[in-house]
C-alpha cells in the first residue's frame, strides 16, 4: 500500500474486521437506516416545495437542513455498505478526503442552518412587527447561500493542508475518513494543521454563543405573553431539540475520537463514529414534522388523499 513514506495512495479502514459473522445482518439493517433517512427527509423536501403556504424562512431553513442531512449521509452510507459487502476495506487517497469534506462541511452546515433558525424565530417572537422587512426572499437565500458556502470553504482550506502534508501512514482506525485522522499519520505536524481546525472549532462555538443569546432573549419574551409561549412550545422546541441532538452527537463523537480508550469493544467505537450521521439525519425531519402543524397536517392530506383516490380505484 505504500512503499514511500511521501505517496500514500491507498488507505485502510478498521472497524469491520470483527464483524465477519454478523455482516450481512448489518448490512440489512444499515440499508433500512438508510432508506428510512431518505424517505423522512425526502418527505419534508417535497412537501416543503410542494406547499407555497410553507415557502417561509423557517420552513425554507428545514428544507435545507433536510437536504443537507441526505447530503452528508451519502458520504458514508454507500462506501460502507460496500464494505460491508467486500473482503478488503479500503478507499483511495482522494476518496478519503472527499468523505472527510463532505462529512466535516455537512456538520459544519447543519451548526449554521440551526443558528439561522434561531435568528428567525428570535425575530419572530421578539420582533415580529419587522419580521417581514427582516426576514425577506432575497435575504434567506442569501442567508442560505452563505450557510452552505461557509462551512465548506473552511473545511475546504482544512482539506487542502491535509492533503499538502507529507504522510507516514496509510492506516485509519475508524470505519469512514476524517480530517483529523488523515492528519495524525504526518510525519510532521504543521502550523496550518493545527491553526485551521483551531479557528473553525471557534467559529461555530460562536454559532453556539449567538443561539444561546437568542434563546435567553426568546424565553424572557415568551413568559409575559401566553400566545408567545404557544408560538415558542410549536416552533422553538423541535429547533431546540435538533440543536441538542446535534451538539450532544457532535460533542461525544470528538471527545471519544480524542480521548476515548483503547479498551473499548469495536461495536461501541463503531456507534460513535456513525451516530452523528444516524441520529440527527432521522430524528430533525421526524421531530418537526410531527411537531410543526402545517408540516404535518400537509402530509396527512396527502397521504389520505392518494389512499382514497386508491381505494376508489380499486
Amino acid at each position: 500500500i505504500m512503499d514511500n513514506v511521501s505517496v500514500v495512495t491507498v488507505f485502510t479502514l478498521s472497524g469491520l474486521s470483527g464483524i465477519a459473522n454478523y455482516k450481512i445482518t448489518i448490512f440489512i439493517f444499515t440499508l433500512l437506516c438508510y432508506c428510512v433517512i431518505w424517505l423522512v427527509n425526502l418527505t419534508i423536501i417535497v412537501t416543503v416545495i410542494v406547499d407555497k403556504k410553507l415557502h417561509e424562512p423557517m420552513y425554507i431553513f428545514l428544507c435545507n437542513l433536510c437536504f443537507n442531512g441526505l447530503y452528508g449521509t451519502a458520504a458514508f452510507y454507500p462506501k460502507f455498505l460496500y464494505d460491508l459487502l467486500s473482503t478488503s476495506h479500503v478507499i483511495s487517497y482522494a476518496g478519503c478526503l472527499l468523505q472527510g469534506l463532505m462529512v466535516h462541511s455537512s456538520i459544519g452546515t447543519d451548526f449554521s442552518l440551526l443558528a439561522l433558525m434561531a435568528y428567525d424565530r428570535y425575530v419572530a417572537i421578539c420582533r415580529p412587527l419587522v419580521y417581514h422587512s427582516l426576514m425577506t426572499t432575497q435575504r434567506v437565500c442569501i442567508f442560505v447561500f452563505f450557510a452552505w458556502l461557509t462551512p465548506f470553504c473552511l473545511i475546504l482550506m482544512s482539506t487542502i493542508t491535509t492533503a499538502t502534508s507529507r504522510l507516514c501512514g496509510s492506516h485509519i482506525p475508524r470505519i469512514y475518513c476524517i480530517n483529523w485522522l488523515i492528519s495524525n499519520l504526518a510525519c510532521s505536524a504543521s502550523v496550518a494543521t493545527i491553526i485551521i481546525p483551531a479557528f473553525n472549532y471557534t467559529f461555530y462555538f460562536g454559532h453556539a454563543v449567538f443561539v444561546f443569546w437568542s434563546y435567553v432573549h426568546l424565553i424572557k419574551t415568551c413568559q409575559s405573553s401566553k400566545e408567545n409561549w404557544n408560538k415558542f412550545m410549536q416552533t422553538c422546541v423541535p429547533h431546540l431539540f435538533s440543536l441538542a441532538v446535534v451538539v450532544v452527537s457532535f460533542l461525544f463523537d470528538m471527545l471519544y475520537m480524542r480521548f476515548g480508550s483503547k479498551e473499548i469493544p469495536q461495536s461501541f467505537e463503531n456507534f460513535m463514529a456513525m451516530e452523528i450521521l444516524f441520529i440527527p439525519p432521522i430524528i430533525n425531519p421526524l421531530m418537526y414534522g410531527f411537531k410543526l402543524t402545517q408540516i404535518r397536517n400537509t402530509v396527512l392530506n396527502f397521504i389520505c388523499g392518494k389512499s382514497s383516490a386508491f381505494i376508489l380505484r380499486s
